[in-house]
């Protein structure tokens, strides 16, 4: 079992590859088989499995979120961010994915990012193989 935390840096909003990250965590556990989850403590943002390969569908998820849950003069939170918070519930904030042979059970296109919705921060997300 390995249990790793990692910071990064994020801007407004944006969708970050943790794939190879998380891919390298699962390296130095020895688990050969097992499963990994990968959660993000954070209420404005989230953890998904998305397509990596054309960068198009990020920025198309993006948009979809934003006039999914849009900011409105009716929200009550006072720091003003309620639309991150309902995009983050949206997302979620963590994902399970089987680790066999030593790597990542993941689709052709799939791969893992940390969802910003209210940046820029800096952000942590955990990582547990078992």
């Amino acid at each position: 079992m390995k249990t790793a935390e990692w910071t990064l840096k994020t801007d407004s909003e944006g969708f970050y590859n943790i794939t190879s990250k998380v891919q390298d965590i699962v390296n130095e556990s020895g688990v050969k088989d097992g499963l990994c989850t990968v959660f993000c403590p954070h209420t404005t943002a989230g953890i998904t499995i998305n397509e990596n390969t054309d960068p198009d569908v990020v920025s198309d998820m993006l948009l979809g979120l934003r006039e999914a849950f849009p900011d409105r003069p009716e929200f009550r939170h006072s720091e003003g961010n309620s639309s991150a918070h309902l995009r983050a519930s949206c997302v979620g904030s963590s994902v399970n994915v089987i680790v066999a042979g030593g790597r990542l059970v993941l689709g052709t296109w799939q791969g893992l990012y940390f969802c910003e919705f209210d940046g820029p921060r800096k952000r942590t997300y955990y990582v547990r193989v078992v």
